[in-house]
C-alpha cells in the first residue's frame, strides 16, 4: 500500500522479514509484500511462517491446522531465505496480554525457542548482506608537511 512505499523510502531500513501463514490467501499478500520490497530496493532478510501448527497437550503431536510448508515454498519461489516457522501456542498470548514476551516468561517452549531461532537467522542475516555492501575507503594516503 501507499503508506508501506512510503515508509520504504524515508526511513531507514536494513531489510525486511516477511511474515505469513501457511494459508494460501495469507502467501499471496506476503508475496506482494516481498516484491514491494523488491521494488523499492530493501533487502528482504528472509520469510517467517506464523502459526505454523499447533501441538496439543493431550497427544504431543504437531497439527497443521492451516496447511504447512506454504513459506518455504514462498521462499523457495522468491529466492529469498526461508527464517523458520513458528508454532501457535496459546501462552504466547497470555504473556503478551500480561505484558511479558513469551521469550522472558516461559523460555523453555516451542514458541519461545522459535523466536530466539528466528532472532539469531535474521542477526545471520543482516550480517550476510553487511559484508556484501561496497566498503567505504578507510585508508588515506597523506604526507606530513615538515
Amino acid at each position: 500500500g501507499d503508506v508501506q512505499m512510503t515508509l520504504t523510502q524515508r526511513a531507514p531500513i536494513s531489510g525486511a522479514v516477511v511474515v505469513t501463514t501457511p494459508q494460501e490467501v495469507s502467501l499471496i499478500d506476503a508475496e506482494k509484500g516481498v516484491k514491494m520490497f523488491f521494488q523499492v530496493k530493501v533487502p528482504i532478510l528472509g520469510v517467517v511462517e506464523n502459526m505454523s501448527f499447533f501441538v496439543c497437550d493431550e497427544c504431543d503431536k504437531k497439527h497443521h491446522i492451516f496447511k504447512n510448508g506454504g513459506g518455504q515454498l514462498m521462499a523457495n519461489k522468491l529466492n529469498v531465505p526461508y527464517l523458520g516457522e513458528v508454532p501457535l501456542v496459546p501462552k504466547v498470548v497470555e504473556n503478551g496480554d500480561s505484558g511479558k514476551p513469551t521469550v522472558m516468561a516461559e523460555s523453555n517452549n516451542q514458541a519461545s525457542e522459535a523466536y530466539v531461532n528466528l532472532a539469531g537467522q535474521v542477526a545471520a542475516q543482516l550480517s550476510i548482506n553487511q559484508a556484501k555492501e561496497e566498503k567505504v575507503e578507510t585508508t588515506f594516503d597523506f604526507a606530513w608537511k615538515d
